[in-house]
């Protein structure tokens, strides 16, 4: 189940919500692939390309590629 989801189920119940908040609340990080992002589509992690600081994911590059200039290779 994810963060937000148990949240919601536990929105009425002050003190649950505040103690698994304080336990369970994803971290901010400051390197590492959970901190790269797609700057198009906003996944997280694997498969973003960031060469030459371009910073979108594999499957947004391949819509945009053309348009950025990349030529396919035959």
């Amino acid at each position: 189940m994810s963060y937000e989801a148990v949240l919601e189920q536990i929105k009425h119940k002050e003190g649950k919500r505040k103690k698994f908040e304080k336990n369970n609340a994803p971290k901010e990080r400051d390197y590492g692939k959970s901190k790269k992002e797609c700057r198009r589509c906003g996944r997280v992690g694997r498969g973003v390309i960031s060469k030459y600081e371009l910073n979108f994911c594999r499957q947004c590059f391949r819509e945009i590629a053309e348009d950025l200039g990349f030529e396919q290779l035959k």
